[in-house]
């Protein structure tokens, strides 16, 4: 009985990290929207394509290595420019 109680916290844990992650993530985008509009403005050359498109290869190839499982730093999800690391 105790096991069904600690699956039942856990998941309800889980949901509840998920759903913040979530909203964090609705409103970063909001935020930073007007700065990715100015930088794909200012992008002439196709830079940022490039780099977003070498990012998604890199990390499609790393999960694939990875072992499964849940491995998140909190400063790393919830920083608020770790969406604009693709500019630098």
């Amino acid at each position: 009985m105790q096991s069904l109680a600690v699956d039942i916290a856990a998941t309800f844990v889980d949901d509840a990290a998920a759903l913040v992650t979530g909203f964090g993530r609705t409103l970063l985008r909001f935020a930073m929207a007007p700065i990715n509009r100015i930088a794909n403005a200012c992008d002439v050359a196709g830079v940022l394509a490039e780099r977003r498109a070498a990012f998604r290869m890199w990390r499609a190839s790393r999960d694939r290595a990875r072992p499964q499982g849940r491995r998140f730093s909190v400063l790393g999800r919830f920083s608020p420019l770790r969406h604009l690391s693709h500019l630098t």
